[in-house]
């Protein structure tokens, strides 16, 4: 059984094509900017059954094309790295894509095997300096760029995700360095800028809790060209979503 939170159909901006997207529940980070903090507590979800997912992308694989497919994202969905595994061993059967979301925390034989049956990595970077990156989400990054290199050795498909927050991830020194850490990864096909937003802020009142980036401003235009313009050298394809 996979803890699922919910999930969204027709998704374009979670992988490749047209893609069935299922959130799951739980995580260990506590990121400032959490758009889904009702998925961080390891309670709640609904106890869903593989086959009962792998029937869902089934109805909808007419749609998915050559490029879609499958995505699981969360939340972070390799703390069910196990039933994970069998999930996407089921997909890749039935001829479907599969594509997973994480933050890169965790590594065990259950995430490697997953690992052996996932098309597509989108790998969350949440900041290169270590510090910077346990204010944003209450650890370290050590594990997520261990996790980086074992995608790198594997030759695993990689999208790279990076969230340019006014003040906090978009210094241009992080930034360069972030493509410096990351240059010679042939396995990365891209990077995404994913601009700040607070679509995620009314979760917050309704869980009770205060968000935290309350006089953080969207990103402007040229903040957005300044970060596509000094990573794209480092890359082979940087798109701003």
């Amino acid at each position: 059984m996979i803890r699922v939170h919910s999930y969204e159909s027709m998704g374009t901006h979670d992988g490749p094509g047209l893609r069935l997207v299922v959130f799951v529940q739980g995580c260990r980070f506590n990121c400032l900017y959490c758009a889904n903090p009702d998925t961080i507590s390891t309670t709640g979800g609904t106890d869903t059954n593989i086959e009962d997912i792998v029937k869902m992308a089934l109805s909808q694989k007419a749609f998915f094309g050559k490029k879609g497919g499958v995505t699981v994202s969360g939340g972070e969905p390799t703390l069910q790295a196990g039933e994970l595994a069998k999930l996407f061993r089921r997909l890749k059967e039935e001829g479907i894509n599969t594509c997973l979301d994480t933050n890169g925390n965790n590594m065990n034989d259950e995430v490697r095997q997953l690992l052996e049956y996932t098309d597509t990595v989108l790998l969350d970077i949440k900041h290169i300096d270590d510090d910077q990156h346990r204010h944003i989400t209450g650890r370290g990054n050590a594990n997520t760029l261990k996790f980086a290199g074992y995608l790198k050795e594997k030759s695993i498909r990689t999208w790279l995700r990076y969230v340019l927050v006014p003040g906090l991830s978009d210094q241009p020194e992080a930034l360069k360095a972030l493509g410096e850490h990351f240059k010679g990864y042939d396995n990365i096909e891209r990077l995404e800028i994913l601009p700040y937003h607070t679509l995620g802020k009314h979760k917050y009142e309704l869980l009770g809790r205060k968000y935290q980036l309350e006089d953080t401003p969207n990103n402007t235009e040229e903040q957005l060209e300044f970060a596509h313009n000094l990573l794209e050298p480092y890359f082979k394809y940087v798109q701003v979503n």
